[in-house]
């Protein structure tokens, strides 16, 4: 017998949809398109960090990692609450990633459902 229950459902169907927002977003990121990763990040994320700055910051952290080798998926986490932003619905997904100039690092990127009912990043961390 199996038994479905309707809230496990929402939450993987959450953390699908965030993982592929975060997917979606990481591709300018890849790409070295940096100021395009900001338009499409969240509204919380762009009233904390103007646009230069975002580019700025990924060009000293990013770049010289070079490009993609690999990224797998380690974990999904939904969350309501995260440290130094408002309550909402974020999910921290982590990513084991290899560079072209780094091969064991770790993504962290948090999409946040947006007021529009979209999930988009509003964080992003690389270890």
């Amino acid at each position: 017998m199996t038994v479905i229950l309707p809230g496990a459902v929402h939450a993987d169907d959450r953390e699908d949809k965030a993982v592929n927002a975060a997917q979606t977003w990481l591709n300018p990121v890849d790409q070295g398109n940096y100021s395009q990763s900001w338009q499409q990040s969240a509204d919380f994320f762009k009233t904390l960090v103007s646009k230069d700055k975002w580019v700025n910051a990924l060009q000293r952290v990013r770049t010289p990692l070079g490009q993609i080798k690999s990224r797998v998926l380690m974990s999904a986490d939904y969350k309501t609450e995260v440290p130094g932003a408002p309550d909402g619905h974020y999910v921290i997904i982590k990513f084991a990633t290899s560079f072209e100039n780094k091969q064991n690092s770790t993504e962290t990127v948090t999409p946040v459902l947006d007021k529009d009912g979209k999930w988009r990043v509003a964080g992003y961390f690389i270890r």
